[in-house]
C-alpha cells in the first residue's frame, strides 16, 4: 500500500504542475477544458494566470512535502487541498460550464485527492 499511496500522491502532485503550468502557457484553452471559458472580449489573462500560478505552487509543495516531510504532511496536505476541487465544481456550475465537467472532472478529482489523502494517512 505505501507504493500505491506515494505514487497516487506524486502523479497527482504532477499533474496539478503541469495544469498550472498549462494555464500560464496556453492560457484561454486551459480555462475552456477547466470548464468556464475565458471571456474573448475581455482581457482575463491575469486571472488565468494567477490559477496557473497556485496550481503550479500547489504541485511543487506536494511534491516537497512526500520528498521531505512524509506520508502523513502530504495526506493533510491532499485533505486540505481537496477544497479546490470541490469549489471548482461550483464554479463551473455556477458559470454555465457542463455538469458533465464539474462533476466529472472537478468533483472526481476532488475524490481522488481525498482518496490519495486516506491511503497516504494508512501508510
Amino acid at each position: 500500500m505505501t507504493v500505491t499511496a506515494y505514487t497516487l500522491a506524486a502523479v497527482l502532485d504532477l499533474f496539478v504542475l503541469f495544469i498550472g503550468l498549462r494555464f500560464l502557457l496556453q492560457p484561454r484553452p486551459s480555462a475552456v477544458g477547466y470548464g468556464v471559458p475565458a471571456d474573448p472580449g475581455g482581457d482575463a489573462s491575469a486571472y488565468l494566470a494567477i490559477k496557473g500560478l497556485r496550481d503550479a505552487t500547489f504541485g511543487v509543495l506536494g511534491l516537497a512535502l512526500l520528498a521531505f516531510a512524509g506520508a502523513r504532511a502530504e495526506a493533510w496536505f491532499m485533505l486540505c487541498v481537496a477544497i479546490i476541487p470541490l469549489f471548482d465544481t461550483l464554479i463551473v456550475l455556477r458559470h454555465g460550464g457542463t455538469k458533465a465537467v464539474a462533476y466529472g472532472i472537478h468533483f472526481a478529482t476532488a475524490v481522488v485527492v481525498i482518496i490519495s489523502a486516506g491511503l497516504l494517512f494508512a501508510v
